[in-house]
């Protein structure tokens, strides 16, 4: 980047995990959305590419960007392919420095961007703040899962379920996208408000859900989410609240026409709250013991809605 418009934002801190555990986390994009609160979702392209969906306050902001990973040196580069404006050009770095041992390593990430009219000093303003809030909790929440002395599988994972239904696909879509009828249609939603509007980039739609859910224990629990419906049958789905032991929460179904059937599968991505499984779950609970558990109850709320679908697209079917 030469532009006049050239800036630049850095923040460096250290950490006592070891600097090849914390690389890993920001190598693997798919984790983003667990990590980083504003990120609701990232889709892996061709190469180095992948498209992410961002939260930034009420809006929600896409692009695609290049990412390039270096394992030997403990560096992530990445840059927007076609920022707009106010930016002319987006890249940064990553940096993961070992300092031996016994002493506390470094990490450093390196925001480099051009603005489109350099002179917009309110607009430069604006953005240094935002960039300065943006690496500190990103930095912040490499450094805390970094840090965690439990093995990260128990407390980052996904699973994935899949059902054939005997039925059109539309109709499939159809009811998982009105979520607005699930306290209609499903046992366990209790209440449920639906706001919809275009997603950025035009090429979704998006739905901003508050839902209270009956647990098998009679409590309710209200969460908030944001959903990306697409086009090819994908309903992305991202929790901006969570029940505990939860401390993130989104994924993906996905509808696909199978002759007269309808292949379905919903995919789960779960951070937990270490902090929070004993006094949720139990004196004693280990971590493994918590994903089974937060796993389980999260695959037969999926499955009661897929069997729900699959029978309304029977009926459709039918009629």
């Amino acid at each position: 980047m030469t532009g006049t418009g050239h800036r630049l934002a850095e923040l460096t801190t250290t950490t006592t995990a070891p600097a090849g555990r914390a690389y890993g986390l920001v190598a693997d994009v798919t984790r983003w959305p667990l990590l980083f609160a504003p990120c609701l979702h990232v889709d892996l392209l061709d190469g180095d590419r992948f498209r992410m969906w961002v939260l930034s306050g009420d809006t929600v902001r896409s692009w695609t960007s290049v990412r390039q990973a270096d394992d030997a040196a403990l560096r992530v580069t990445f840059r927007q392919e076609r920022p707009v404006p106010p930016l002319s050009a987006a890249a940064g770095t990553w940096r993961f420095e070992d300092s031996g041992t016994g002493r506390p390593h470094r990490i450093a990430l390196t925001n480099a961007y051009e603005l489109t009219d350099p002179a917009d000093t309110r607009t430069a303003a604006f953005l240094a703040q935002a960039l300065e809030r943006h690496n500190t909790e990103e930095v912040a929440a490499v450094r805390y899962w970094a840090e965690r002395p439990e093995d990260l599988d128990d407390l980052l994972f996904s699973f994935t379920d899949e059902v054939e239904i005997d039925g059109p696909a539309d109709a499939v879509h159809e009811f998982l996208y009105r979520a607005d009828l699930w306290p209609e249609r499903l046992a366990h939603v209790t209440r449920l408000e639906l706001e919809t509007s275009p997603a950025a980039g035009a090429d979704a739609e998006r739905q901003t859900l508050e839902m209270d859910t009956l647990s098998p224990d009679g409590s309710v629990h209200t969460s908030r989410s944001v959903r990306l419906c697409f086009a090819d049958g994908r309903i992305v789905f991202h929790q901006t609240s969570v029940p505990r032991p939860l401390r993130a929460h989104g994924g993906v179904w996905s509808v696909v026409a199978d002759g007269s059937r309808t292949r379905v599968s919903v995919r789960h991505d779960v951070a937990l709250d270490p902090e929070a499984i004993e006094s949720v779950l139990g004196t004693g609970t280990t971590p493994s013991r918590a994903r089974a558990t937060v796993q389980d109850l999260l695959r037969r709320n999926s499955l009661r809605t897929l069997e729900r679908a699959g029978a309304y697209a029977a009926e459709r079917a039918a009629a």
